[in-house]
């Protein structure tokens, strides 16, 4: 059987994809984006999510961690994550959740298991299974096995894609996906390498590939006030599309901080945070696009 590290299954989801889905998300991202609201999903491993508000210094971590990655000294907790190999021993006995591990090893058939459960919502809706992550291309076998039991068992299926693979993987999900929701974070390469980690050419090139095959496409757009939101930026999203023969729709997303907390949980104390985007920023922004091609634009 095929196994992956999933951090998330999310139920009643209606904006992954059209109707009601459920959303698994996947870890492992090759991109490091500077806003990003999943950081949860970057490292491939399981790992562990420390609330230090919520340590009651009960101590039982201490106890059950194999590796030493606990201590206190003055009454603090301190985590030494160099040490952890997020086995989430330290996790079971923390009553209050100060200690959460994020991410288990699953079987494609144990996760479909739980996606089918929700079966009559997709089909009274025109719903069904969306892969999300991190991007589920870094564990490209674990999301092919996914996608074609999905397929196998009738329901539509979404891949969200960073669209940063191998260009060999995707013809090899084209069958088993009715819809790629496809990341578009900046069309200009050194300024996407600055916001990433990774410049875009591989990203275009594969989405191009996929446009040429046919594949169904939304572009997503995360735009962050002041980052990626230039009028040139808003004008190059359009002019993207417009080269594309099956793009259906754009969907401008927003920024919003709930990731911030995420991020410190997990030891980056350093995470980017600006506050939520307000409502007539985003209608702007998707004013923008839609004045320059016929591709329907709208919220995420």
């Amino acid at each position: 059987m095929i196994t992956g590290t999933v951090f998330d299954i999310q139920k009643f989801s209606v904006h992954d994809g059209p109707g009601i889905r459920t959303t698994v998300f996947l870890k492992g991202c090759p991109l490091r984006c500077l806003w990003c609201h999943n950081p949860e999903s970057w490292r491939a491993q399981p790992e562990l999510l420390f609330s230090v508000e919520k340590c009651t210094g009960c101590g039982a971590c201490v106890k059950k961690c194999p590796n030493g990655c606990h201590s206190f000294r003055n009454g603090v907790h301190h985590l030494n994550r160099t040490r952890c190999t997020g086995c989430g021993a330290c996790a079971k006995p923390c009553r209050t959740g100060a200690l959460e591990l994020c991410g288990e090893r699953k079987t494609a058939e144990e996760v479909l298991a739980e996606v089918l459960r929700d079966r009559p919502f997709y089909e009274n809706s025109g719903g069904g299974m969306t892969l999300s992550g991190g991007e589920p291309l870094a564990q490209f076998a674990f999301s092919l096995e996914l996608l074609k039991q999905a397929k196998a068992n009738g329901l539509h299926t979404c891949l969200e894609t960073c669209g940063y693979a191998p260009r060999n993987r995707y013809p090899a999900l084209l069958p088993f996906t009715d819809l790629f929701l496809f990341d578009v974070k900046t069309v200009d390469a050194e300024k996407h390498r600055r916001l990433t980690g990774q410049d875009n050419r591989l990203i275009l090139d594969n989405l191009r590939a996929l446009d040429n095959a046919g594949a169904a496409l939304h572009l997503r757009c995360p735009l962050i006030p002041g980052i990626n939101d230039s009028e040139a930026e808003l004008h190059g999203i359009a002019v993207l599309a417009n080269t594309l023969a099956h793009v259906q729709e754009i969907e401008v997303e927003p920024y919003h901080p709930l990731g911030v907390s995420k991020a410190h949980r997990l030891g980056f104390d350093d995470a980017f945070a600006a506050p939520f985007t307000p409502k007539k920023q985003s209608d702007l922004w998707i004013a923008r696009i839609a004045e320059a091609t016929a591709v329907p634009v709208k919220k995420q």
